[in-house]
């Protein structure tokens, strides 16, 4: 007999963690390259300046470090939202998700807070950061928190699939 369910709460909140935050990393990094909003479609290199530019409106980073952003984020994140679809290290990337939607909580909500009129940047496109805008990272954060908190705590209990250890003689 199981003593436990093969699927509870903590563990639909990981797989439904996994595919909205891989489904919305993997949307985010593909816009930023190819610039789905934009017709014709820039070229790589000029959709990456553009996404520079939108870095820059933060007023966090001086240019060189945003230029740096720009050219690796979108990379990273495909990669990571592809990890997270994949769930090979699960605890590690859920962490990784965490600090990233941290890291874009905290510059949204700074940004907002400084009354910037700025685009979010988020998914490439000219989006106004609004009250909204935070209110969606804030509850994605909450989401990879979640995510990355029940992943830490599943992976130290035996699966419930797993045959019982035998007793030994």
């Amino acid at each position: 007999m199981l003593q436990s369910a093969p699927f509870n709460y903590r563990r639909l909140i990981i797989w439904i963690g996994r595919i909205v935050l891989a489904a919305i990393f993997i949307y985010a990094g593909y816009a930023k390259l190819f610039r789905p909003d934009m017709h014709p479609r820039p070229p790589i290199p000029i959709a990456l300046s553009l996404f520079a530019l939108q870095i820059d409106s933060y007023q966090l980073l001086p240019p060189w470090a945003s230029l740096f952003v720009s050219k690796t984020l979108p990379f990273a994140e495909i990669s990571i939202g592809l990890l997270l679809l994949i769930g090979w290290q699960l605890r590690i990337w859920a962490t990784v998700t965490t600090l990233i939607i941290g890291g874009f909580f905290a510059s949204v909500g700074r940004a907002y807070a400084l009354h910037l009129d700025i685009n979010c940047g988020c998914f490439a496109k000219p989006e106004p950061l609004t009250g909204l805008t935070v209110l969606r990272d804030g509850a994605l954060l909450l989401l990879a928190v979640l995510m990355t908190v029940f992943a830490f705590q599943e992976a130290r209990k035996p699966h419930p699939w797993s045959a019982p250890a035998k007793p030994s003689t």
